[in-house]
């Protein structure tokens, strides 16, 4: 039976054992999908320890998608624009890594909730692993503009440097974030997971027609929530991106494109949302 896991800290909270499951399970495919907590620091060491016990894959979570990034042997080219990576196959004994998150936001937006980025303009909250694994598909949409908003603000603009030619995008710090409105604003950091609210303006949101948060639990996010008391028309969590992003590493580890849907409705049950 082969072995693949998914590593982060915290890493208990995370579905994709049951994902995954549910993707074999269209296929008759029998495997065996863990978790593994690294320490911080530790990614490479928890890694390694994973394929030497005859690991076959890894997906990667916060906060380690950079430390991925410098570990893996060789990369797709949508991890080397990223500069992260989140999906891991060995294959004698090489790392090969890439990184679906772009494209499972992408999916998510536009086949789930029927998203169209072209001619839009959105804003990230964040710059860090996450947003560096979906600014390209994002831009490949053609949006009018992207601000990137972090509170770090040469981090920001490094990161935006690294897209620069690929469409309109600049950075800021969230102080600094133009008042306007922004038909997609999307929160890639993880405040929510610690229970707080990126310091951003209220009426950043109020004109929204879509607020996004990347992170998912059994109840709205407390974005969602601070984003749903200042106005905004519709709000959804970071579960479809999840998903659709794990679909795209099945195929990459198996060569078969599970379907999604039905899977929504086993994570909804899985979350108590049913």
């Amino acid at each position: 039976m082969k072995k693949f896991a998914v590593i982060g800290n915290p890493v208990a909270h995370s579905l994709s054992p049951v994902i995954h499951k549910a993707f074999a399970n269209q296929f008759n495919i029998e495997l065996e999908y863990g978790k593994i907590k690294a320490d911080i620091g530790k990614f490479a060491a928890s890694a390694d320890h994973f394929r030497d016990q005859g690991g076959v894959g890894l997906n990667v979570t916060i906060p380690f998608k950079q430390d991925a990034f410098d570990w893996a042997d060789a990369l797709s080219e949508r991890a080397s624009e990223a500069q992260a990576v989140n999906t891991i196959s060995f294959n004698n004994g090489r790392k090969f890594g890439d990184n679906t998150d772009g494209i499972g936001l992408v999916q998510d937006l536009k086949n789930n909730l029927g998203v169209e980025l072209e001619g839009k303009s959105v804003l990230i909250l964040g710059a860090g692993g996450a947003v560096r694994g979906v600014l390209g598909p994002i831009l490949a949409q053609t949006p009018a503009r992207i601000l990137v908003a972090n509170r770090t603000a040469e981090k920001a603009r490094q990161l935006v440097e690294s897209f620069a030619g690929s469409g309109e995008i600049a950075a800021c710090v969230p102080d600094e974030i133009p008042a306007g409105d922004y038909d997609l604003v999307i929160n890639a950091t993880a405040a929510s997971l610690d229970g707080s609210v990126p310091s951003i303006a209220g009426s950043l949101v109020e004109n929204s027609a879509l607020v996004y948060d990347m992170m998912y639990a059994a109840a709205p996010t407390v974005f969602m929530q601070w984003a749903r008391a200042n106005g905004a028309g519709r709000v959804c969590d970071g579960l479809g991106m999840l998903i659709e992003q794990a679909a795209q590493s099945f195929m990459r580890w198996h060569g078969s494109m599970p379907d999604t849907q039905p899977v929504f409705s086993v994570i909804n049950r899985q979350l108590g949302r049913a």
